[in-house]
């Protein structure tokens, strides 16, 4: 038999990736004022279509592949020839044309703007093979310059990182990770010492050490933390600089592009991951590099937060991207793939259906939680935000992140899986998506650090009374209608604020940080999946059913009540526990008998 002979699969397509959204059409109009939804949503749909169309294209040809490195010309000169792939500048253009991060600063929609930026994001991300990983970073010093950069910075460097135009735009990196330290920056090395001249951008200042993880290379600066303090000052002897990675910085775009190695900023190696493999992550090594200080000596680990804070989002939104795709795939393969010689569809199948609806449930879950943070910093930066509602952005900042990093890789898996072998191919871009994803449980912090983020800000009282007023806020808008047919799962989520409320002291058990994150990260997707039920039942929307359900599903198949278990479980470990931890992971020093 000829392969072109016998039973033919009839290969899926999908539908517009806005408009066959299962949460953000719903969201969005919960969320933004009716004037501006008015203007969105078209702009929404356009992009949905291209998604599906072009991005996606383009994001699997040849045009892209990995970047390669040549330190070395024929004659053994230094020369660090980074090249990135034809397919990896266009997607950056791409997303600066589509206003990625220019939204967030024009604000033409104030608060709500953010909302709007990553909107387009979760659409993109799953087709854009990672280059949200350095425009996060651009939106992240945009931010940092806009409230701290001299006015020259803010005059000649904040419009290019904002700029919709690709032949004008600036990308960023931001570079802390050094050998000793990972995540602990207190152990920085790279120093920082001023060269007694100035620029129009400041005091120059010569930067000397190593860069261990850059992951925008290509850009056209980064932010850095360097030591102006001595090594014993720790996180304290740090500041933030801005470093052009080639001189001069601001040029025309009919001048020649400076030598790579044109401010002392060389490549030792790019670096061989498991996913992000267009993405250019170098080893770097300062050596003299002229930067300019943004902000305060000494004060480098509070100047670069805003960076983190941004980027931490970004990274929520990724793990929830890369899972709306894998989600959308599997969903449109069941509307084609028949079995039982061919008479039943996948999506008649109530077995198959239930292992989509479980992913469906985790998607709606974490797209809402992470919305809900984006909103908070949407009013943050647009100055209309309450003092509550800043404490709860630096609370559940990391949560967010960790959370949607955590769950969101598992139910990729799960949507993969629900096509069979089909879904093992590469082509469907269920690999790509899953190796991407796997960095965001690393990227920006992994949730071991989070946690400890998480416990630094809600061992504040305030911060802690911040987010229990507003679930109490939540919960008294039930209409009385509502209450009976959430009464079961409201009673859960109470159990599990009082499971919280002990948890975050000044002498809290070690060992808890992380299983309490996890129960803040149910508590809080909850509380917004909530919001939107109460919002569908007040306005009496189409969807009200199906929305008060996801409320009740997601407390009681979220892992609400094993997270309540666990943290109380843990809050009151003993030292035995922590030595049996150590048996169990190195081996205890007895020798079993023979």
């Amino acid at each position: 038999m000829r392969i072109e002979e016998g039973f033919q699969p009839i290969p899926f397509s999908e539908d517009n990736a806005y408009l066959s959204d299962p949460v953000l059409p719903g969201l969005l109009k919960r969320k933004l004022p009716r004037s501006a939804l008015q203007e969105i949503v078209p702009d929404l749909e356009r992009l949905g279509s291209e998604v599906v169309s072009s991005i996606r294209e383009l994001s699997n040809s040849a045009k892209v592949f990995p970047p390669t490195l040549l330190q070395y010309d024929q004659w053994g000169r230094r020369i660090d020839s980074l090249q990135t792939s034809e397919g990896w500048r266009e997607l950056k253009a791409i997303a600066q044309k589509e206003g990625l991060p220019g939204i967030f600063y024009e604000r033409r929609y104030k608060e709500h703007s953010r909302t709007y930026g990553f909107a387009k994001m979760i659409l993109m991300v799953g087709d854009s093979n990672e280059i949200f990983c350095p425009m996060s970073m651009t939106d992240g010093s945009a931010r940092v310059i806009e409230l701290l950069g001299s006015p020259e910075m803010k005059e000649e460097i904040l419009p290019r990182l904002i700029s919709r135009d690709p032949a004008l735009a600036f990308t960023s990196g931001q570079w802390m990770t050094e050998r000793p330290g990972g995540s602990d920056v207190s152990l920085t090395e790279t120093s920082a010492f001023p060269t007694g001249n100035t620029n129009k951008y400041g005091e120059k200042y010569s930067l000397n050490g190593v860069k261990w993880f850059s992951s925008a290379t290509d850009s056209e600066i980064s932010v850095a933390l360097a030591r102006t303090g001595s090594q014993r000052e720790g996180s304290r002897g740090l500041s933030l600089f801005l470093v052009p990675l080639r001189l001069p910085l601001v040029r025309s775009p009919s001048d020649p592009t400076p030598l790579p190695t044109s401010n002392n900023v060389f490549i030792h190696r790019l670096k061989n991951k498991i996913g992000t493999h267009i993405l250019p992550t170098a080893e770097l090594t300062l050596e003299g590099a002229e930067g300019y200080l943004i902000g305060n000596l000494g004060q480098g680990v509070k100047n670069i937060t805003p960076v983190l804070n941004i980027t931490r989002l970004w990274s929520a939104t990724a793990s929830i991207g890369n899972l709306r795709k894998c989600l959308a795939i599997a969903t449109s393969y069941a509307k084609v793939r028949a079995i039982q010689s061919g008479n039943l569809l996948l999506k008649d199948v109530p077995i198959h259906v239930e292992q989509l609806a479980s992913v469906n449930l985790l998607y709606r879950a974490l797209t809402h939680l992470t919305f809900g943070v984006v909103d908070l910093l949407g009013k943050v930066e647009s100055g209309v935000a309450t003092p509550d509602e800043q404490r709860r952005l630096r609370m559940l900042t990391p949560v967010a992140k960790a959370y949607a990093a955590d769950k969101a890789c598992a139910g990729m898996e799960e949507a993969m899986s629900a096509m069979g072998g089909a879904g093992y191919m590469e082509e469907n871009g269920f690999g790509r998506s899953i190796r991407d994803a796997l960095v965001e449980k690393i990227w920006e912090g992994t949730i071991v650090v989070l946690a400890l983020d998480l416990a630094r800000a809600a061992q504040d009282p305030a911060s802690m009374n911040a987010f229990i007023s507003w679930i109490n806020s939540v919960l008294k808008s039930c209409p009385a209608r509502l209450e009976p047919r959430i009464a079961s799962a409201v009673k859960i989520l109470k159990e599990a604020v009082e499971a919280l409320r002990p948890v975050y002291t000044s002498t809290m058990n070690p060992l808890v940080p992380r299983p309490a994150l996890m129960l803040v990260g149910a508590i809080s997707s909850s509380v917004y999946l909530l919001e939107q039920a109460i919002w569908s039942h007040t306005t009496s929307e189409n969807t009200e059913d199906v929305d008060v359900d996801v409320f009740n599903r997601w407390v009681f198949e979220g892992a609400m009540e094993a997270n309540i278990q666990l943290v109380k479980r843990v809050q009151y470990a003993t030292e035995e526990r922590v030595k049996f931890n150590t048996a169990l992971v190195f081996g205890s020093k007895t020798t079993p008998k023979l």
